[in-house]
């Protein structure tokens, strides 16, 4: 596909309508003294049946383990087993409303169909099952041995669906990580353009910063799969190789920038809304680099992952993603990821425009108006994004509305100055570590040629100056 289809394609994309499963909580109860309790999470069809919304409203049931069997014929358990009880089978060899018609003839009030397989939308057709009125779930089979293992063989489950909160406050955090970096980043990178003397001094504080940034690395290698706090090390650590990134890697013109930023809006998009079409397993390929890769003892096999009976261990994240977990209670976060994840090329790329803004501003003393229009651009783009995440549900491509934002805002600012030329083309000061020195030489040699001048000048002014 050429770079010209591929707007169009993510355009397609954008507007294909959206399938999701309806997500709900099991609310499960020990027997112990006191009881402990855990939730798992279930898909249900909200069109067969409606859960409640709060436990105060739900019925408790003890449920019965018959993982051994599939329940597609009332010969496989013995009579009595299923009365007023939540039954649990696998998943297999029969439909959902099939397992479900028979555990409700042999007197169950409940029916979970445990899988191997990753949960999936319940989309059968109920024509010919008009007569099921039996709560059907689906649940992971591996929720089900963590079950027995944590809460004991006697076990207690109701059903219910918390309605999804109006906002979700991780966003925020978010928002004040990405903004701030990219702002500091960028003031950072001007700051350096100054000419200054640098103090070659290894200095007492800057070995105790060593040993500390060594130190936050080191414990978040050893307990970075702690989602409970680690996620607070590997930000700091996001962050400070986001400002380093920022204030080292500098762009020369507008120019480069707008070629950069473009050419990574396509790159983004394509790997988010245009690889699913081509993935086996219809994932896309950037969101799922993002959230970690399956665990090894987990197989690939055709659009489904099987998962062992074994519990797996923690899954390996790539640490390229700012993370911040999810703030409120509801189905999404144990069904989905509990995380709110922001890559940092979400932040190094624009970060780099806003950069080459505030050293702009530094070379021709505009008054820093490029580096905060810029800023303010960065930070509209991430209000946007945000606000399609919520209306699609789904992964967003964040460059798709940051690179617009800051490009033509930059563009404008340039064009209402009436500095567009000089904009585009950068200023006539060295941006880079390695020309500074050539620089630094033209200014001395300057300096010495004025000298020389001055030293001549008053030679011939003295007598028998010639």
């Amino acid at each position: 596909m050429g770079a010209a289809g591929l707007p169009w394609a993510a355009l397609w994309a954008l507007l294909l309508p959206l399938v999701a499963a309806d997500e709900g909580i099991l609310h499960a109860s020990g027997s112990g003294v006191p009881p402990v309790t855990k939730d798992y999470c279930i898909i249900y069809n909200s069109n067969w049946l409606s859960l409640p919304k709060t436990l105060d409203n739900a019925t408790f049931r003890t449920l019965e383990n018959l993982t051994s069997t599939v329940l597609c014929s009332s010969a496989e358990v013995p009579s009595g087993l299923m009365k007023d009880k939540a039954v649990v089978v696998m998943r297999g060899n029969c439909t959902f409303l099939e397992k479900a018609r028979i555990a409700q003839s042999l007197g169950a009030k409940m029916l979970l169909i445990a899988s191997k397989s990753r949960l999936s939308a319940i989309s059968d057709n109920k024509t010919g099952f008009e007569d099921v009125t039996l709560p059907i779930a689906l649940i992971r089979y591996n929720d089900i041995v963590d079950m027995q293992l944590v809460l004991g063989n006697e076990v207690n489950v109701t059903l219910y669906s918390p309605p999804l909160p109006e906002f979700d406050y991780s966003m925020v955090v978010i928002f004040l990580i990405a903004v701030f970096t990219v702002a500091l980043g960028g003031y950072w990178s001007g700051v350096a353009e100054l000419i200054t003397c640098s103090n070659k001094t290894i200095e007492v504080r800057l070995i105790f910063l060593a040993i500390f940034c060594i130190a936050a690395a080191v414990v978040w290698a050893v307990f970075r799969n702690e989602d409970r706090w680690a996620w607070i090390l590997q930000d700091i650590l996001g962050v400070a190789f986001c400002l380093n990134f920022i204030k080292t890697l500098k762009m020369p013109n507008f120019k480069s920038c707008v070629i950069l930023l473009g050419l990574l809006l396509l790159y983004d998009v394509f790997f988010v809304f245009i690889t699913p079409f081509i993935t086996k397993n219809g994932a896309s390929i950037m969101v799922e680099v993002a959230a970690g890769p399956f665990g090894n003892s987990e197989k690939s096999d055709g659009n489904l992952v099987e998962v062992p009976t074994e519990r797996s261990a923690p899954h390996e994240k790539l640490p390229v993603v700012i993370r911040v977990p999810r703030l409120e209670h509801s189905a999404s976060t144990l069904c989905d990821l509990p995380f709110s994840l922001l890559g940092f090329g979400d932040i190094i790329v624009p970060g780099l425009l806003v950069a080459y803004c505030r050293r702009f501003d530094v070379q021709t003393r505009s008054s820093s108006i490029y580096y905060i229009s810029c800023t303010i651009a960065y930070a509209v783009g991430m209000v946007l994004t945000f606000i399609v995440l919520a209306l699609m549900k789904m992964g967003q491509p964040a460059l798709l509305y940051l690179v617009p934002c800051t490009l033509i805002t930059s563009s404008l600012i340039a064009w209402r100055r009436k500095e567009m030329k000089k904009f585009w083309k950068g200023s006539n000061y060295q941006v880079s570590d390695s020309s500074r020195t050539p620089l630094l030489q033209g200014m001395m040699e300057h300096l010495d040629y004025t000298g020389n001048e001055e030293s001549t000048a008053s030679a011939t002014e003295q007598p028998g100056g010639q």
